[in-house]
């Protein structure tokens, strides 16, 4: 029986965000205070059920034999979910604030409040079925986010998120198939679950298309082209759907393919293996260097997770512990850092009208709280020590170069490089904004604040305050993730 609460912090939120659409709100403020107070629930319950159902499973439904959908909340789960429970509650507040004179503010809200618990479905799932289901959910009730303006650019944004986001997953079907008969119904077992003893170029080739399926969210080349494409979306939703949420179930699918599912033993040294390597090791240099070409704010964002999007791949598909400790510190500490970028980048727009980083000239003078807390990010984002970026970075290094083989030195090189272009990406917009060049359009005539309100300063302050935090005492995450490497938890 207890094992059934880790169905509450799934279903509340899908449940109650469906309400908002119903529910006669005679204001929005109440409106405000009712998805506040469900998602802090939400939460709540994610954090509960963690603490209370360490490794017990609930299974919800069986569809035939060996199709079932069931939750578990393991290591890898509770790190996920628990990184989007403290995210989710802070976010909502700046987006209160930031959509504030927006339309259709009640749809928006029921989107962004269930997309919370499809994703905590992601988190918990038990084995590759559930995760599926909640995989092709999740694109299916983030679309109405993406296109929420309404105008050409948003109604084109949502056809390419959604031929991307859905073909990409009919890919991974074939993956499913194979795992559910040949892989005790494609339960998540540490090491993997497939029978050895089945045609090994049946499993590599399902394993492949499992990758490029689940690596569509994850925005792997070639099918990168939706996620700066997406950024029309309310930075509300590029800031935590399309920085954490959404492109980390596509990391975390793989990671749950990888190492629970498929396991390294069939993996490790093959041309599949060596393939996926080269496209994340590819795709972070391609990407770093889009985003160093890109004018557009939030899309330079964009690229540049991309970019760091294939970092975690790249760590995942060394399939070694090491690896998968950079991996995943990296998807935690990136997580952090992105959405505090996105933030500003969304302050910024939010209070001037302006979407270009030429039009950022002087404007550090006036919002100096958004643009110090946008510098200490881009620092972190480049891996200047003492912030939580170098941590994670320093983790795929090391596992590149213990990995002793061609592509991990590669990849190392790679990486290095990506840093160079990233402080020019990053710290270059800094410079913009707090070194004005004169004469040039948004250069200030008087240092007049526009600060963004105490809604969306809050979050910016607090994922900054974690950045720094986690780049001092990573301990206890590095720990955590260091468990689940091994297979411990």
């Amino acid at each position: 029986m207890s094992a059934l609460i880790l169905v509450l912090p799934v279903i509340l939120p899908i449940a109650g965000g469906a309400l908002i659409l119903w529910l006669p709100f005679r204001s929005d403020r109440a409106r405000n205070l009712y998805a506040e107070i469900l998602v802090c629930a939400t939460s709540a319950a994610a954090f509960y059920a963690m603490l209370a159902c360490p490794g017990k499973t609930a299974t919800l439904y069986t569809l035939s034999q060996g199709f079932s959908l069931a939750l578990r909340a393991d290591g890898a789960a509770s790190l996920f979910a628990g990184m989007v429970s403290l995210m989710w509650p802070l976010v909502m507040l700046y987006a209160f604030d930031y959509m504030e004179h927006a339309q259709r503010k009640h749809v928006f809200f029921a989107f962004y409040v269930m997309t919370f618990g499809v994703t905590l479905g992601v988190a918990f799932s038990a084995n590759l079925t559930t995760l599926y289901v909640f995989y092709e959910m999740l694109s299916l009730v983030t679309l109405p986010l993406v296109v929420h303006y309404g105008n050409h650019e948003s109604m084109y944004a949502g056809r390419v998120y959604a031929v991307f986001t859905i073909g990409g997953a009919s890919l991974t079907f074939f993956a499913v198939i194979v795992a559910t008969i040949y892989g005790n119904a494609g339960s998540f077992e540490f090491g993997g679950c497939m029978n050895l003893y089945v045609n090994h170029g049946l499993i590599r080739a399902a394993y492949l298309l499992a990758f490029l399926g689940f690596g569509t969210k994850a925005a792997v080349f070639p099918l990168y082209y939706w996620l700066p494409t997406a950024s029309v979306a309310p930075t509300p939703v590029t800031a935590l759907l399309h920085a954490v949420a959404v492109v980390n179930s596509g990391v975390f699918a793989v990671m749950r393919t990888t190492y629970y599912v498929f396991g390294t033993k069939l993996l490790l040294g093959s041309v599949v293996q060596k393939l996926c390597l080269a496209l994340a090791v590819f795709t972070l240099l391609y990407a770093s260097v889009m985003a160093l070409r890109e004018r557009h704010f939030k899309r330079r964002l964009a690229f540049s997770t991309v970019a760091n999007l294939s970092y975690m791949l790249f760590g995942i598909e060394l399939m070694t512990a090491q690896g998968m400790v950079g991996g995943m510190s990296h998807m935690v500490f990136h997580g952090v850092i992105k959405i505090t970028l996105f933030l500003c980048a969304g302050a910024f727009m939010h209070r001037t009208g302006k979407n270009y980083i030429y039009e950022l000239n002087g404007i550090g003078r006036r919002m100096p709280v958004t643009f110090i807390c946008y510098t200490l990010g881009a620092l972190s984002l480049t891996g200047i020590p003492f912030f939580c970026g170098f941590i994670s970075k320093w983790k795929l290094l090391e596992a590149g170069a213990a990995a002793g083989t061609p592509l991990g030195t590669a990849g190392d090189c790679a990486l290095i490089a990506a840093a160079f272009l990233c402080a020019m990406y990053t710290l270059t917009i800094s410079v913009r904004a707090f070194f004005p060049v004169q004469g040039h359009a948004g250069a200030p005539q008087k240092a007049a604040s526009c600060e963004a309100g105490v809604l969306m300063l809050l979050p910016i302050l607090v994922f900054t305050a974690i950045n720094v935090v986690l780049g001092i005492a990573p301990g206890i995450i590095l720990d955590f993730i260091g468990s689940i490497a091994s297979g411990s938890i």
